[in-house]
């Protein structure tokens, strides 16, 4: 993903390009950030865009050594949240 203009590859990834880089559906990051429960991202512009670094804190949320890791967090579905797992974030 390099830019043709620059020749650097891009800080910012708009919607669809994030969904592609995650390997999630373009809808489900979409509910991701309705919900509250997605990466970080910026609105320029009107434009919803991701910062590569930001793509990736999120999905190390989830890095786990185990199944039974008790010290992994969890990256919760594109759903709204419950009241319990509000308080669990």
């Amino acid at each position: 993903m390099i830019d043709p203009k620059t020749g650097l590859p891009p800080r910012f990834l708009r919607t669809p390009d994030a969904a592609r880089f995650l390997g999630i559906s373009l809808r489900t990051l979409e509910k991701h950030r309705t919900y509250g429960t997605g990466p970080t991202y910026r609105k320029i512009g009107g434009r919803v865009v991701y910062a590569l670094d930001d793509l990736q804190a999120w999905t190390a949320v989830a890095a786990r050594k185990s199944t039974t890791d008790k010290d992994a967090t969890r990256v919760f579905p594109a759903r709204p949240l419950t009241p319990a797992e509000r308080g669990a974030r």
